[in-house]
């Protein structure tokens, strides 16, 4: 599924236009975004928390050369799926799913 996909799937559901479901999923992403970048995590219960993985400053290999380069410390967006979504995913029901975006 793409975003315009998402987009619609989300307008149907809502009973929205597909403007406004626009509107709401670019101000969602963003606030996920700013949230993140400012270090927090966030936890939308049953389906997953969002937060910033941290990956240490290593020694790497440059796989053209086989010369050694130094991989700096970097943080990452990561994802971790809640309890609700994974039974979804695996065939089972919650019930605490949305309504009407199957």
């Amino acid at each position: 599924m793409n975003k315009s996909e998402l987009v619609e799937q989300i307008a149907k559901a809502a009973g929205i236009s597909k403007a406004a479901a626009g509107r709401s999923l670019d101000a969602t992403t963003a606030a996920i975004t700013k949230a993140l970048k400012k270090g927090d995590m966030v936890t939308l219960i049953g389906f997953g928390t969002f937060h910033v993985g941290k990956r240490a400053a290593r020694i790497g290999r440059n796989p053209r050369t086989g010369a050694t380069i130094k991989i700096k410390a970097a943080n990452s967006p990561k994802f971790k799926a809640g309890h609700s979504l994974k039974t979804e995913v695996a065939g089972g029901t919650t019930g605490t799913g949305p309504k009407g975006i199957h």
